[in-house]
């Protein structure tokens, strides 16, 4: 197909879903809530996307709030008020939500029950934080909501709109709908309501509908504001005064006709994508239902051969316990005879019995050729039992010891039993794995414990600067075989791109199933080697740094112990500055560092060396209240002239936040509306030639903040910590450097 024609068919496309000709079929899925698992009511949309009912996302917060009210040693008093809360209604979700007992953060005046502001979103379980305004910072999502009330409509065809204005005895068809009266109309009744000539005959008209929406979509944080911009930190709609001195001063913003230009392009691209690609999707479902038959036929199968292996199990150990036991029972047959017959040998002994009673019967004899032909033998039978009575000894073992089984060792291979033939796939580790020009891949096996010959590393680009969708989706899949541990380095990945990845294990020549695909996005420049200068205005009192030279960390100083007799009203204590060895002078480059969540203040960023000379050699004296050096909190001071190419650049890091600088001297000074979650890692890119420095999310590659900065000497990592902190870098940092 031409480009021409190819353009043609796109417009097309575009067209018809304006129209809406394309018809609204097998979508339930989409427009059902992941909460009450019905069709959306009232949808709004969470700040990661996800769209929620409003009276799903006012019970998700009404049962938290009941939780911290159970957790509340408060709530346990019988006079409690807040012992006497009822059991969740509408009723009393509703008073709450008004009231804002549940949507404000913080604690609540004279009350030891906190405020609920966190949900879990139900697609993607991200904790939600609502903030002040809960529910109301949240906007609706008229779009899903239309779509929902049009296929209501198609499923409700033959159901009629009635006018909302006829007598109920001459009600009509409604046949148009006023999106600014919200009421449904017949013809006549449109014509009489809204005549030519007058203000209402502009009023906004639509097909009948029982879904009305506001014609213009206001900003939540600021209600008489109209939405003009779109944020694409946050991926939503903003108005000016957000962007002015809001939470989204210092985002990248473009306009909300640029955005629903790009956004509705790519978003018609794809459905063209899609489309065009109707056959091979028709094709691959057929191919599912052949691999379903399959997995039906061969699951009967298995289970069959599993069900005769069994068997053939059962009969082997019926036929060994029937010969074990039959050897028993010969045993004992033996053993009871031997007993008994010694037994009725030792009964001859008595008097007047057995062998003792025909001696007797012997000794009566008078003649005496007679009495010496019996008496000879009998005598010798005589002296056998005596000498058997005095070395009594039973003829026969009661004991069965010899026939104990031992089955430990049987008992430990039928648990062990398993399927032989495909091994468990194992899992790429997210949390070892590590990508920058080079990547290392560590993957956990499965639990069987059987060992492995080899592993297999499949990896593919699936996306770059200058590589389009349809090229990444038809990257070929390069393979790193005979991998005999479970980790290995991917050399030679292009900067700025994404890679998915996969491995599988081999046992007896019998590969396993694919691990579930992981994806990685490179640094968009190459790593930058380096180390912790210890030379460099490195203070021994307040810095630790290890013997590697790859963390350091912010300590109590003693010389301000010593001093603290004359601290008597306050202090202002300075940063603690470290930079990074060598220094840059041309070219991108990128490195990541991980700030550990207890640190007090941290600062990252760049300086050059006339700014550092100034730091390191103006003398200070931490101890004295005159003393008035930058303190490195965020008050302003390295931002008031952010328009201005500044020699440095460092961004504020600790308590488990992120603090964005401001953008101006009028910019809000509550840092609240300036902060993000602490990432767990995070990324620098300094851009010398084009003198531009970038702060990114290291594990996402998600760009958090950037700015100007005057690169006219040398650069330098920097790095600043106070009241406790610690900085390490990452391993490729300075995995060379340790080896040099």
């Amino acid at each position: 197909m031409s480009d021409s024609e190819d353009m043609t068919e796109f417009a097309s496309i575009v067209e018809r879903i304006e129209r809406g000709e394309v018809p609204i079929k097998n979508i339930e899925r989409e427009l059902i809530c992941p909460i009450c698992k019905e069709l959306f009511t009232h949808p709004l949309i969470l700040p990661c996307q996800h769209s929620v009912c409003h009276k799903c996302v006012r019970e998700l917060l009404m049962l938290n709030y009941d939780d911290s009210l159970d957790g509340n040693s408060e709530c346990s008093l019988p006079g409690s008020p807040r012992s006497r809360v009822p059991s969740p209604s509408m009723e009393k979700l509703d008073k709450l939500v008004r009231s804002g007992s549940i949507a404000s953060p913080g604690w609540r005046r004279g009350s030891v029950t906190p405020r609920v502001t966190t949900i879990a979103c139900p697609g993607c379980q991200h904790d939600i934080d609502l903030g002040e305004r809960g529910i109301s910072m949240l906007f609706r999502n008229f779009t899903l909501e239309s779509i929902v009330e049009r296929y209501r409509q198609a499923a409700r065809a033959a159901v009629a709109i009635m006018c909302n204005i006829c007598k109920p005895q001459q009600q009509q068809e409604a046949t148009k709908s006023c999106m600014d009266c919200k009421v449904s109309y017949c013809n006549e009744c449109f014509k009489t309501h809204h005549p030519w000539g007058t203000p209402k005959a502009q009023h906004e008209y639509v097909g009948p509908t029982t879904n009305f929406r506001p014609k213009v979509l206001m900003c939540p944080e600021h209600e008489m504001e109209k939405v003009n911009m779109y944020c694409e930190v946050c991926r939503r709609p903003v108005c000016h005064l957000c962007k002015l001195g809001g939470t989204h001063a210092n985002h990248k913003v473009t306009s909300m006709s640029n955005a629903y230009k790009i956004l509705k392009e790519k978003l018609a691209k794809s459905i063209h994508y899609l489309i065009s690609k109707e056959d091979q999707v028709r094709t691959q479902i057929t191919g599912l239902e052949q691999l379903v038959s399959q997995t039906e036929e061969n699951g009967q199968l298995a289970e069959r051969q599993a069900n005769e292996h069994f068997d053939r199990l059962f009969e082997t150990l019926q036929e060994r316990k029937s010969e074990l036991l039959k050897s028993i029972e010969q045993s004992r047959d033996r053993r009871l005879g031997q007993l008994k017959s010694q037994m009725e040998e030792y009964q001859g002994m008595l008097e007047n019995s057995g062998l003792v009673g025909y001696a007797q019967e012997v000794l009566k004899e008078t003649d005496q050729s007679c009495f010496v032909q019996t008496a000879k033998q009998l005598h010798v039978r005589i002296q056998k039992a005596t000498e058997s009575l005095r070395t009594f000894h039973p003829s026969a073992d009661p004991s069965f010891d010899e026939f104990v089984l031992e089955t430990s060792r049987e008992e430990t291979l039928l648990k062990e039993l398993c399927f032989g033939g495909v091994p468990d796939p194992p899992m790429i580790d997210l949390s070892k794995s590590r990508v920058y020009n080079e990547a290392t891949i560590f993957w956990r096996l499965s639990d069987d414990h059987q060992p492995t010959d080899q592993h297999l590393l499949e990896y593919r680009r699936l996306g770059g600067p200058n590589q389009s969708k349809e090229d990444a989706e038809d990257g070929i899949w390069q393979t790193m075989e005979r991998l005999h541990s479970p980790s290995t380095t991917i050399c030679g990945l292009d900067a700025d791109s994404l890679y998915a990845l996969r491995v599988r294990t081999c046992r007896n020549s019998i590969f396993s199933p694919y691990s579930p695909e992981v994806t990685f996005h490179t640094p968009p420049a190459p790593v930058f080697e380096f180390l912790f200068s210890d030379k460099c205005g490195f203070s021994t009192e307040r810095l630790m740094l290890n013997k590697r030279r790859d963390v350091v960390e912010s300590v109590a100083g003693v010389a301000f112990l010593l001093a603290s007799d004359r601290v008597q009203t306050g202090s202002y204590i300075g940063l603690d500055y470290i930079i990074g060895d060598p220094g840059i002078s041309q070219g991108r480059h990128y490195w990541a560092l991980k700030v550990e969540s207890h640190s007090y203040m941290v600062k990252v960023g760049v300086a050059s060396d006339t700014k550092l000379l100034e730091w390191f050699h103006n003398p200070r004296d931490t101890s004295s209240p005159r003393y008035d050096h930058d303190s490195g909190h965020d008050s302003g001071s390295e931002d008031a002239c952010y328009d201005l190419s500044q020699p440095f650049t460092l961004l504020t890091m600790g308590m488990g936040k992120l603090f964005i600088p401001k953008s101006s001297p009028s910019s809000s000074a509550d840092p609240g509306n300036r902060t993000l979650p602490m990432p767990h890692r995070l990324g620098v890119c300094l851009d010398y030639d084009a003198g531009r420095v970038y702060f990114y999310d290291a594990d996402n590659m998600r760009c958090l903040y950037e700015r100007q900065v005057d690169c006219s000497g040398t650069m330098y990592p920097a790095f600043g910590l106070m009241g406790g902190g610690k900085i390490q870098l990452e391993e490729f940092v300075t995995a060379k450097r340790l080896i040099f």
